[in-house]
């Protein structure tokens, strides 16, 4: 037993024991603590509060934006150019540097602010009983063993063991992703019943939406069920996302080709031709710096970005860069129930009466729709026993429909709400009616009866309820016509059981025969008996019909979606056949199950089950780990607080931003402005339509760099002058990175990029074909800068003409290269090429513009070394362009010709 004073432990399940023992355990009786006692405690376990995390330091995470082989490769040559006292060049790779690490630090903080999030969740006030009287207290007071009470609309301080309960209803959906609002009960329950069971509980943040409660506190701050979710949020790890690890391995395999490809020329120039030491170091610099692809982090960065730009046009709102790309990459999306695959909003869906079986249309609380017998539409000017149902349904109920200007709002409990909208869909006004009594809903008998009287001046007693106790009151039943008839209960029966089955809501309607003279008030007395049922009303929380649509899209593009949910297997089964998963009873788990099961277990039967009944945080963090196991990219969607932790492990967490909390947003990567979970489908769409576009743009950049090293590699092995100096070679990295390869970046969505299979994460980011084809044009490029630099020192111009007309040379060849990257297999020989991207021709002119001062602004020719060229050397530029276009244009044309387009490696779907 734990001390007094302490929170309960998680193993004893104080839900499963009685409130008084639970109280005894804690050393307090149901008069509270005395106010020395409460502080004494507090002194011992801590103000209830959620403790923030521990911030790594500022210079930590500026280091690790430097950690990246390249930028090693990088400072290396800086390094070495500070020793030969070339201050230029090393400014000049510096910031580069800098700059790329200033991008990473801006994305950081995510996990930080999704814990942050969650401790706003708890209540700021509380009425607690201290010394024997009841005060209002900060909630941070709050100790295991307080004595608190609650009403309708407070948020529950803390975890709280009830004592004693009236009518109360809590709302858990943040919580356990019940759309319903749980009733509450003092009544111990199983020691192993989940969270959204635990009827004899209260959990720290959620909200109590109807009646009274009192109870002791049994866990506060980090030991309540909210501070476990956020223990579980920081014990997440980072995952690397699959460009960022195909980039990485390309970054390590480009890093080791550079070093060795460096040795070998010290080597040979050293041992073959005598240079000297500071010569070959240049040389060696030179080469390092034209083959790492320095502009790469800010072309992947820029190109994500402006995809962020894209999906927020399509109400899809990114919080992390990365995520982008990750999204193209999605196989497996695992979705939340309540809320994203359905309306959260319940709706009456089904009316039985004694004669009939009705249809009803409409979804949510719009009191907009009919109801149908068949195909055509009925209402109570048409069927007595069809009056009698609504006029239950709609004046037993508290709750009311506000037409606002985005819709209908809800005041009031969601049963009631669809009820409330049922009435005006039959034809049924309340208008003339007036309520003299009402026996409240009670979460122990399980209904609400009110006393009305008609504009007739007739009075009823009207009551819905739980079926079973509704039936079991009743000894007669409305027939078609209104009139009472003899009660059939095995009809009854199994209507219910149907219905439930399908995984409804099920509630009955019953009535006392009209009375000229009825009492003014109402007790249980005139309920026990002696009813006339008069039907029963199926409910469901409806799936959102542009979702049903997404999910087929999902599957026609190789990406399984799987529903994990807080709701009963049934109504979970019954809503995954109408979403078109397969939810048929073989591909279901509950959380009983999933507790049984090992992770090894698990892992065996994760990708064959479809939906995930009764689950708890610790549950959807299981799966999707599972999942990852088999390297799976999933994306996990939610709007609930008990979603948070999974959003967090997941390679692409995606928050509601309507109904989300503030957790649920914190932690997740992307954020949908309009809770609608087809507007996911879009963003994997733009996904991949991003990493096709960073594929082109790595394809485009990656011979700059290729003809630049090879340009300095080969006149280093053949003794010959340079014709590139350093900070040349990042000059035309730069100015190309930032302009054209930039402009591939707004290239549209290519046809069917929905219905192609999920790319494979593992596999290369270019192909084979592709690889083959940055070494043609690399030697293509790079050859007809060095010829012509070449011939211009043959001419007899100065060094710094003839190394400004190779820029100019590199320049104006990768303008001609990036036409033929708007189209990878294709012909770019095509009026296609000149239209469809505008960014193309502004980025062209600003290439030129740039050129232009790097050859003539006489500051350029101090910090890079260049001259100012004439008509004769740009017209030879200008045709070799032509030149490499056509080439190139050739080159494209051999494999096509041998096997026809190589697809892109993919995922195989099962």
């Amino acid at each position: 037993m734990a001390a007094p004073g302490s929170t309960v432990e998680a193993g004893e399940a104080p839900w499963a024991r009685p409130a008084d023992e639970v109280l005894a355990q804690l050393g307090v009786t149901r008069d509270g603590l005395s106010g020395d006692e409460a502080h004494r405690r507090l002194d011992e376990v801590g103000p209830n509060r959620l403790a923030p995390p521990a911030r790594t330091p500022w210079w930590r995470r500026v280091l690790d934006q430097f950690r990246d082989v390249l930028i090693y490769v990088l400072l290396a040559s800086a390094a070495l150019k500070a020793l030969l006292r070339d201050w230029v060049d090393v400014t000049v790779i510096v910031a580069v540097t800098v700059i790329n690490a200033a991008v990473g630090l801006i994305q950081e903080g995510r996990a930080e602010q999704a814990l942050n999030a969650i401790s706003k969740m708890l209540s700021v006030r509380a009425a607690v009983r201290r010394d024997g009287a009841w005060r209002h207290a900060d909630a941070e007071g709050l100790v295991p063993g307080d004595v608190v009470r609650v009403a309708a609309g407070d948020r529950v301080p803390a975890d709280i063991r009830l004592s004693e309960a009236v009518n109360l209803q809590v709302e858990e959906s943040a919580l356990t992703g019940e759309s319903v609002a749980a009733g509450k009960s003092p009544e111990p329950v199983a020691a192993d019943a989940g969270i959204g069971d635990r009827s004899s509980m209260l959990f720290s943040g959620t909200l109590v939406v109807a009646g009274t409660g009192r109870g002791v506190v049994v866990g506060t701050g980090a030991d309540t069920e909210i501070g476990r979710i956020q223990a579980m949020i920081a014990e997440v790890e980072p995952l690397e996302t699959p460009l960022s690890r195909t980039l990485g391995r390309f970054g390590k395999q480009l890093a080791v080709l550079i070093v060795v490809m460096a040795a070998v020329m010290i080597l040979v120039g050293a041992l073959v031709y005598g240079d000297g030491a500071e010569h070959l170091i240049s040389a060696a610099i030179g080469f390092a710096v034209a083959a790492v692809p320095e502009g790469m982090p800010a072309l992947v960065t820029i190109t994500m970005a402006l995809g962020v730009q894209q999906m927020a046009r399509r109400r899809a709102i990114t919080r992390r860069l990365p995520s982008v790309e990750t999204l193209g990459s999605v196989t497996t999306i695992c979705s939340d129930k309540t809320g994203t695959l359905t309306k959260n909003e319940m709706t009456a869906t089904r009316v039985l009466t004694a004669d009939v079986e009705l249809e009803v249309t409409g979804v949510g609380y719009a009191p907009e729709g009919e109801v149908r017998l068949g195909d055509a539409p009925v209402s109570v000017e048409h069927r007595a026993d069809l009056r009698a149902l609504a006029e239950v349904m709609t004046l037993c109920n508290d709750a009311r429909l506000v037409r606002e200007d985005d819709g209908w709002r809800l005041v009031g409990e969601p049963t009631d709400g669809s009820l409330r909208a049922l009435g005006p869909k039959a034809g049924f006004t309340p208008d003339g009616w007036t309520r003299h009594a009402e026996l409240p809903f009670d979460s122990a008998t399980k209904y609400m009866a009110v006393l009305v009287e008609s504009p007739h001046g007739e009075r009823h007693v009207l009551l819905k309820g739980a079926p079973d106790r509704v039936l079991a009151r009743c000894t007669s039943q409305a027939g078609a016509d209104g009139g009472a008839e003899a009660l059939d209960t095995e009809l009854w029966e199994r209507r219910i059981e149907e219905l439930s089955a399908q995984g409804l809501r099920v509630l009955a309607a019953a009535r006392t025969v009209p009375r000229a003279a009825a009492p003014a008030g109402l007790t249980a007395a005139d309920v026990a008996g002696d009813l006339e049922l008069v039907g029963l009303v199926g409910i469901v929380d409806p799936p959102r019909p542009e979702a049903v649509a997404a999910i087929a899209e999902c599957k026609r593009g190789g990406i399984a979606v799987k529903m994990i949910t807080g709701d009963h297997a049934g109504t979970a089964t019954a809503i995954a056949r109408e979403m078109g998963l397969a939810g048929d009873g073989t591909g279901v788990l509950t959380g009983a199950e999933l507790e049984e099961m090992s992770d090894e277990a698990l892992r065996e039967r994760v990708r064959e089950v479809d939906v995930y009944a009764r689950t708890s945080p610790e549950h959807k963090v299981r799966i999707v780990r599972a999942l990852q196991h088999h390297g799976e990219v999933v994306a996990m969607t939610g709007d609930g607080v008990n979603d948070a932790p999974a959003l967090a492990q997941a390679d692409v967490g995606v928050a509601m931003g309507i109904k989300g909390t503030e957790a649920t947003k914190e932690a997740a990567d992307v954020v949908l402005g309009d809770d609608n979970f087809a507007t996911i489908v879009a963003a994997v769409e733009e996904g991949r339509r991003i990493y096709d576009n960073v594929r082109k743009s790595v394809l485009f950049l990656l011979p700059t760099n290729g003809a630049q090293s090879l340009v300095i590699l080969l006149a280093v092995l053949a003794g010959l002058t340079l014709p590139l100096e350093p900070v040349q070679v990042l000059w035309i990295n730069m100015v190309t990175a930032v302009t054209l390869s930039l402009s591939l970046a707004n290239e549209p969505a290519e046809r069917g990029s929905m219905d192609r299979p999920p790319r494979d994460p593992r596999a290369p980011l270019l192909s084979r074909a592709f690889l083959a084809r940055v070494l043609v044009v690399s030697l293509l490029i790079g050859g007809v800068a060095m010829a012509l630099f070449y011939y211009e020192l043959e001419r007899g111009a100065p060094i710094e003409e003839a190394r400004t007309t190779a820029v100019s040379m590199l320049a104006l060849a990768q303008l001609a290269y990036l036409l033929n990257c708007r189209f990878l297999q294709t012909s770019s020989v095509s009026r296609d090429v000149l239209h469809g991207n505008r960014a193309i021709w502004w980025s062209a002119l600003a290439l030129l513009v740039l050129q232009a001062v790097f050859v003539y602004a006489p500051f350029m020719h101090t910090w890079f070394g260049s001259a100012a060229i004439g008509v004769r050397e740009w017209g030879l530029v200008l045709v070799l362009a032509v030149v490499v276009f056509a080439l190139t244009e050739l080159s494209k044309t051999l494999p096509r010709r041998r096997s026809g387009p190589e697809p892109d490696a993919q995922r195989t779907t099962s």
